[in-house]
């Protein structure tokens, strides 16, 4: 017997009991209701006459017949007026909608809008969703590259640029054809593209706190170890088009979660990240191999003729980036042969913070709104010059530092200034000294590092990435280092109390040399501005340690960041990296601190101190204990070179 459709044999049982004609009219009625019209229009048109800017928004077309959604906001009675491009992953419609206002300026507060230089400017405020984000089409590739080996397209993120200035100077009759554009993080990696064969159009680049490279150290890795704590952004970024599906999570404390998991591929596995195509390019790319040499920014503009004036702003205390902005002027200012077309700005701010009122960080009081001064002395009289038809001559040094500890700005011709490099020596009972240590005492300190107890980057509970409150994600480069000094798996060496001041302006370079009795291990060293146990006027900050510059090194990278190695126990080996800018002046009645220890979790992923082909996979087994020793004996001197300036006072 055939099976028949449900619906036929209810049908055919009904017809048994009553005429089947009457079966299907009470089957086919369908009760009648009153209509009641939507109080809804069918499109609202706001009333905007009042406004003092229009709103216009835009599907511009790229040369392969993708079109990018742009919002573009015009001052009321603009006429001449230049343009501010930003090109963004995060939602232009966002950016330019913070709150619902008559007013060009509370409509662009918040991220990448250094919105005083914008209003009072008089500037055509542009902002674009880049391709496969938010409301343009087309496929997203994170960071996509330039058309080349990581690239077979015809199209990246320069010709989009070019292709979208080319759009505006001919559709915004306001404008006086010239366009500037800036941005920060992502949207500064933008700015540099756009350097990349740059529209004619393209007058003036001005990337803050950039992502140049993410290997060396910037978002992913720094020296070879594995951002972890970043899986987040991972997620949230390439799940969706609009970032709408969220990172979970099932504990308070990072730190609980990322060691439940063991390794960062395994807790990538539990969130279904093999579905992103980054991440699977990260897993596959663990070295610093073609996929990442190929894409670094600081290497591709070295490559390029300069064309475009740029100013590069760079974080003292950049959370995120703190690689990018110095990596692409040490790249590019030996292009600069009139020495007026690469700019360079340092400032006391974590990442972004530039456009932010900035007196203070954390803990840390700058004495001034550090960030109203940049973009009011600085960013705004750059940009006037370039891009308006009748602005005044510029009056801005090559480069503007500012100086931590003493709080103040300086003006400079180049950066660092020709600084003199003065070896700080780590001594016998955990002393630094600008001499070098002599024969005799004890050739080594050591520590037992071990992954089943991983050093945190912060005190616990360990916060996720975010900068709302009560978060505090973007403070902690400089939060207190004397939690971490007080445990046995690190060391703490301290100078005597300075009697004078000691002025350091460039890149401390870590000069250690170490044993592991396994064969990986992860090298961290922080340079520390250790205050006087008692501080006038503000007692809170007594003994503070302040870290002025850390980083952390993956020793399997040690001879090669491409071709990984294990490393042999119980011998000492040099490890040598340059820690992140500095222009800091260490202060009299202060002391000089290095730390040093092996991880630096959950920022950074455990190394199982057992070679294995790839941290990413590394097993419950893998994972083990390791004695460390750091060598300060003559011919094995451990030091922290430091680029001082000579004769300097505060």
């Amino acid at each position: 017997m055939s099976r028949l459709p449900h619906r036929i044999i209810v049908a055919a049982s009904a017809c048994l009991l009553a005429p089947c004609v009457a079966v299907a009219q009470t089957s086919s009625a369908k009760p009648a209701y009153p209509s009641y019209p939507s109080e809804t229009p069918a499109q609202l048109v706001p009333k905007t006459d009042s406004f003092d800017y229009t709103r216009r928004e835009a599907m511009i077309p790229m040369r392969d017949g993708v079109r990018l959604h742009t919002v573009i906001l015009v001052p009321r009675g603009a006429q001449h007026a230049p343009i501010l491009l930003t090109r963004t992953p995060y939602n232009a419609s966002e950016l330019t909608s913070h709150i619902a206002s008559s007013h060009l300026g509370p409509s662009l507060y918040g991220y990448d809008n250094a919105t005083d230089v914008i209003v009072e400017g008089g500037y055509i405020r542009v902002v674009q969703d880049i391709r496969g984000k938010y409301g343009s089409e087309g496929d997203y590739v994170m960071n996509r590259p330039l058309h080349g080996p990581q690239n077979p397209t015809p199209v990246d993120e320069s010709t989009d640029t070019y292709d979208t200035i080319d759009w505006l100077i001919k559709n915004i009759p306001e404008t006086n054809g010239k366009v500037g554009i800036l941005g920060i993080s992502y949207d500064g990696f933008l700015p540099l593209m756009a350097l990349v064969h740059p529209h004619p159009a393209l007058k003036v680049a001005v990337p803050m706190n950039p992502m140049v490279d993410g290997w060396m150290g910037d978002d992913w890795f720094h020296n070879g170890a594995f951002r972890e704590q970043n899986l987040p952004y991972i997620y949230e970024q390439e799940g969706t088009r609009s970032n709408t599906e969220k990172w979970w999570s099932s504990t308070h404390d990072d730190y609980d979660l990322y060691m439940r998991a063991g390794s960062a591929g395994e807790l990538g596995r539990e969130h279904g990240m093999e579905q992103l195509g980054f991440w699977n390019k990260i897993l596959a790319h663990p070295a610093y191999d073609s996929f990442w040499s190929d894409q670094a920014m600081d290497k591709v503009l070295a490559g390029q003729p300069l064309k475009v004036p740029v100013m590069l702003v760079h974080s003292l205390w950049d959370q995120e980036d703190i690689y990018g902005a110095v990596a692409v002027y040490k790249a590019i200012k030996p292009l600069d042969k009139n020495n007026d077309m690469v700019y360079m700005v340092l400032g006391p701010w974590h990442h972004g913070q530039e456009i932010e009122d900035a007196a203070s960080l954390g803990a840390i009081r700058f004495g001034s709104d550090t960030g109203t001064w940049f973009r009011q002395n600085v960013l705004r009289p750059f940009l006037d010059h370039y891009l308006k038809d009748d602005a005044p001559a510029m009056h801005i040094a090559p480069v503007t530092a500012f100086e931590t500890g003493v709080n103040r700005w300086q003006q400079l011709p180049a950066w660092p200034v020709a600084p003199a490099v003065k070896p700080l020596y780590l001594e016998p009972g955990l002393k630094l000294s600008f001499k070098a240590p002599a024969a005799g005492g004890d050739p080594y300190d050591e520590y037992v590092s071990d992954p089943a107890r991983p050093v945190p980057f912060r005190a616990r509970p360990s916060q996720p990435v975010g900068y709302d409150l009560p978060l505090t994600w973007p403070q902690w480069l400089v939060d207190d280092q004397r939690e971490a000094s007080g445990r046995t798996d690190v060391l703490a060496y301290t100078s005597d109390v300075l009697t004078e001041p000691v002025h350091i302006t460039g890149q401390p370079i870590a000069n250690l040399v170490a044993s592991t009795s396994g064969t990986d291990s992860d090298w961290v060293v922080k340079l520390i501005d250790v205050y006087p146990d008692e501080v006038a006027g503000n007692p809170d900050m007594g003994g503070y340690q302040l870290a002025v510059a850390m980083d952390i090194f993956r020793g399997r990278y040690r001879k090669s960041f491409a071709k990984p190695e294990a490393i042999e126990p119980n011998k000492p080996l040099t490890y040598r990296f340059a820690l992140p800018a500095t222009n800091h002046v260490f202060l009299p009645g202060h002391r000089i601190m290095v730390q040093v220890q092996s991880s630096w979790f959950p920022l950074y992923d455990r190394n199982p101190q057992t070679f294995v082909p790839s941290i990413f996979w590394a097993k419950p087994e893998d994972y083990k204990k390791a004695t460390q020793r750091v060598y300060h004996a003559p011919g094995e001197a451990s030091s922290i070179e430091l680029p001082v300036v000579s004769g300097d006072k505060p």
